[in-house]
């Protein structure tokens, strides 16, 4: 978790962390930490893992600790009042958008699905209203021309970690400014689901990639192959050739490409994943997999 390692280098002390509790994952549904859990085991920082952050045990244990600041990264839970106003300074959230545009649970994959060029992260006030609270601390940087949702988090971890260290020193000896949100600037990103990543492929090419890119790779993007009875996932994808008269969905592999068919121009299915199995580039996988002259593909 880099927010949670790069607040520990600093000259603050970390009076204790709060996270999710460990979860069962994966086939044998084996308890696991969150990374933040993990990671504070592994620096021996005192841990709560409440179900409910603003229970009575969960207040007592906070108030132990007697924090100066609250800082909050992805956590998941509505957080109260009585949580909200403890620390003695501010209780501060890093959210992944340039605020106001995109409050919510889904910003990353709302950010590219839209075609926004840049993006970054807002340090703000928590407040009763999602990520509506004044901002302290803003940082950009440019979403990557074929760049998932995945790797875009990965990125704007590394910048959330650097923003909360400059937000905390600046909390700590007083020079933080807060300004309020415009509200008529505001954008919503609302929780994905499998909807989201149902592809329109009568759309043009550039506005299913963008789709395919926010959906990647949660819930991920599914097609369904009517001649193979198979279901392909669309690991990543790029833009192909234009055509003209191609009926949207179809599907072709040519000179070791796979490509799909949209409104105005092919999109290259560059790596893809059969249900069941491992992740391959396309190459790969046409080796061993055969595409019929008239086979088409629709949203699984």
């Amino acid at each position: 978790m880099p927010a949670l390692r790069a607040l520990a280098r600093t000259r603050h002390t970390l009076s204790g962390v709060v996270s999710q509790p460990d979860r069962p994952r994966g086939r044998g549904r084996v308890l696991e930490p969150t990374p933040v859990a993990a990671a504070a085991r592994e620096l021996g920082l005192p841990l709560l893992q409440p179900e409910k952050v603003g229970d009575e045990p969960s207040l007592a244990w906070l108030r132990e600790r007697r924090p100066d600041l609250g800082v909050v990264v992805a956590f998941g839970q509505f957080i109260p009042k009585s949580v909200r106003e403890l620390p003695r300074l501010e209780c501060v959230n890093a959210h992944a958008s340039l605020l106001p545009r995109w409050r919510g649970a889904a910003p990353i994959a709302w950010a590219i699905d839209a075609g926004d060029r840049r993006t970054g992260i807002s340090v703000m006030r928590v407040a009763r209203e999602m990520d509506a609270g004044d901002v302290c601390a803003v940082r950009e940087l440019e979403i990557g021309a074929e760049e998932t949702a995945g790797e875009l988090a990965e990125r704007l971890a590394e910048l959330a970690a650097a923003a909360l260290v400059e937000a905390v020193d600046a909390l700590a000896d007083g020079r933080a400014h807060f300004a309020p949100q415009d509200p008529a600037a505001v954008t919503l990103a609302p929780k994905l689901d499998r909807a989201f990543a149902k592809l329109d492929l009568a759309q043009p090419a550039e506005r299913v990639l963008r789709r395919i890119r926010a959906a990647t790779p949660r819930p991920g993007v599914d097609l369904a192959l009517r001649r193979a009875g198979k279901t392909l996932r669309i690991v990543r994808a790029r833009l192909g050739p234009t055509h003209s008269g191609v009926r949207s969905g179809a599907l072709r592999a040519e000179a070791g490409r796979l490509e799909l068919a949209c409104a105005d121009a092919w999109l290259e299915l560059a790596e893809v994943q059969l249900a069941g199995k491992r992740a391959l580039p396309a190459a790969e996988l046409l080796r061993g997999f055969r595409v019929a002259p008239d086979e088409r593909a629709e949203a699984a």
